[in-house]
């Protein structure tokens, strides 16, 4: 048998304000970074990114060349 529980809307928005006011104290404890570090940050990530995307090319390409090799 299902067990019913009693909603109460007031208590749902009063939880959901309470969670939005912590959320916001939260952001406010955060160190955000400069033009400086948020530059710096993203060069990292984009080189990394690309060494990536082009090791995992050259790891595909020999597969494939070696996979053709031997199937011909």
């Amino acid at each position: 048998m299902a067990v019913q529980t009693n909603t109460n809307k007031a208590a749902t928005t009063k939880s959901l304000g309470k969670f939005f006011k912590n959320v916001k104290s939260e952001l406010k404890k955060v160190i955000w970074p400069d033009k400086k570090e948020l530059t710096s940050y993203t060069t990292v990530v984009l080189t990394t990114c690309a060494i990536a995307a082009i090791g995992m090319w050259l790891v595909d390409t020999a597969f494939g060349k070696a996979l053709h090799l031997i199937i011909k």
